[in-house]
């Protein structure tokens, strides 16, 4: 059965043969809508020169309010987890600043640009407090968060150690754990159980027990774990009956972050997926956060290399600059690298990773100057580094008359210091998806994209890797939330006579010093002199 609303609200229903048939019909119905009422948007605000009407201004959806503590349970206690928890304590007692993170610096502009609304975005949409966030996770070692920060080495000794009484009580829980998924690590704290159902059940019951002791009223899991080894989904992965037949018989295809997805999912705990596995990205995992409302997304954390490529690919493509070859290379020195080291676990990360060029370059679109690009990645273990790592890119581009031309970039980047902000902006948006009746039944939430190198999206739609459609995609659904108008850059109100007239009749009205000084020294005129201080910025009426 296929349900969706059209552009004037109207709901309908329709039957199909098959659940894949519905569910495509439905996401492409409600595409169609979301385009018809976003085109209908610019046009009204082409027709009113953007100015609100009564009935723009209403609120998408109710969102309830962050009240009480937000809980954020993170598999895997390594590098990535311990600089967010250290950072986000850190900036509570005042000795940090949030630096990267969108949810605590960033700004929203609202409404035209000579308006001058930009709020910041935590004043903007109700997002939780920092001081409300309270931490647990799972790990194979049995380090507790100061321990585990320490022998990361991404954070100074001296920030630690003012944070070590917090840091030190964070303690790792029993992980679930399979060699066969990370052949290149093993530890000692590993949950035991003679099925992997036994398995889930008991992440399932250290879900609850985490809410219950630290007093959360709501819950967010954010897989921080080790990339597993490369596989392809399978009929277990298809269908919650399937899936957990499955677990009750121990199937190999079922991986660890498996497990954790599906015992978050099941206590109706949102979920971010920090590495390039399938985790949930799978029909099963799909089906349980629409059914739980449960948001999910994910994959793959963009920090370093990939950040760059969202960042340079898209400007090539918007000046038609071809591209013959990209060759990237990393060295890496932190667990991340050691598991890498893998073949297995390899291929899932470059998977992730040269998925980004073609679908930001369009090499079906634009054969002549796409068709043939090399696209090659490497990535080599080197601990000499440790989490600063380097990402080193070759980039061979031609432009007029097919004249070649070379790009080179070398990030000297800290692995950690560019995940941790994603993860405290992921928690919190998140926790805002579930809290958002509009929001918390889709499953995949999309306009978190602007975080993933390899963004999640319903079957048959293909991902959004362009950094700058990704960040305008995430704050215009802020704005499609609050009930503010989108912004479409389109800007053809500024310019229609009308408003033009306005401008230069205000603009005539302000003795600024370029009209009364042609010739750079003369004074202001005896008749101007005054009226206005010179240096004031001319305010146009919108």
């Amino acid at each position: 059965m296929a349900d969706w609303w059209d552009a004037d609200g109207r709901r309908h229903r329709k039957q199909f043969s098959t659940s894949s048939a519905a569910r495509e019909h439905e996401h492409r119905e409600t595409a169609l809508a979301h385009a018809e009422r976003a085109s209908r948007e610019m046009k009204l605000a082409v027709r009113t020169g953007g100015r609100k009407t009564s009935q723009q201004k209403k609120d998408n959806g109710t969102i309830e309010s962050a009240k009480g503590k937000l809980g954020v349970m993170i598999p895997g206690m390594g590098a990535v987890a311990t600089t967010f928890v250290a950072g986000v304590e850190a900036i509570r007692k005042g000795l940090a600043k949030p630096i990267g993170s969108l949810t605590q610096m960033g700004t929203v502009r609202l409404g035209k640009r000579t308006d001058g609304r930009s709020p910041k975005v935590k004043e903007f949409v109700p997002i939780a407090g920092l001081d409300d966030l309270v931490f647990t996770g799972w790990d194979i070692f049995e380090d507790n968060m100061y321990e585990a920060a320490s022998n990361a080495g991404v954070l100074d000794y001296r920030l630690l150690e003012q944070l070590k009484p917090f840091l030190s009580s964070i303690t790792p829980r029993a992980a679930v754990f399979d060699h066969n998924y990370v052949k290149k690590i093993d530890g000692p704290n590993v949950k035991k159980g003679k099925s992997k159902m036994e398995l889930a059940e008991q992440l399932r019951d250290d879900i609850r027990n985490f809410k219950k002791t630290s007093g959360a009223t709501r819950l967010i899991t954010m897989w921080c774990g080790s990339t597993e080894s490369y596989i392809e989904p399978t009929e277990a992965h298809q269908s919650v009956k399937a899936f957990e037949k499955a677990l009750r018989e121990n199937d190999e295809m079922i991986a660890p972050s498996m497990m954790y997805a599906y015992a978050s999912l099941m206590e109706g705990v949102p979920f971010a997926n920090g590495a390039p596995n399938l985790t949930v990205d799978l029909p099963v995992m799909l089906e349980l956060s629409r059914k739980n409302e449960a948001p999910i997304c994910g994959k793959d954390f963009k920090t370093g290399q990939t950040l760059m490529k969202t960042v340079l690919a898209p400007a090539f493509k918007a000046r038609l600059l071809g591209l013959s070859g990209w060759y990237s290379t990393n060295i890496l020195g932190n667990r991340d690298g050691e598991v890498l080291d893998d073949p297995g676990s390899f291929k899932t990360k470059e998977e992730s990773k040269l998925g980004v060029l073609e679908h930001i370059l369009q090499p079906g679109l634009y054969p002549e100057l796409y068709g043939n690009m090399f696209h090659k990645v490497r990535i080599n273990y080197y601990p000499p580094r440790g989490d600063n790592k380097e990402g080193w890119d070759n980039i061979d581009i031609f432009g007029w008359l097919g004249y070649p031309m070379q790009i080179k970039v070398d990030f000297l980047c800290r692995d950690s210091i560019l995940a941790a902000p994603i993860v405290l902006d992921l928690v919190l948006f998140l926790d805002l998806a579930h809290r958002c009746s509009e929001l918390r039944g889709l499953g995949i939430q999309e306009w978190l994209s602007f975080y993933f190198k390899s963004p999640m999206t319903v079957p048959g739609l293909y991902p959004e890797h362009d950094l700058f459609i990704q960040l305008m995609k995430l704050k215009n659904t802020l704005r499609h939330l609050k009930g503010e108008e989108l912004i479409t850059h389109l800007g053809m109100e500024y310019y229609d006579c009308a408003c033009v007239q306005r401008a230069g009749v205000a603009a005539r009205s302000i003795p600024h010093a370029s009209y009364n000084r042609p010739h750079g020294n003369r004074k202001p005129s005896s008749a101007t002199a005054g009226t206005a201080d010179p240096s004031s910025p001319v305010v146009l009426e919108p």
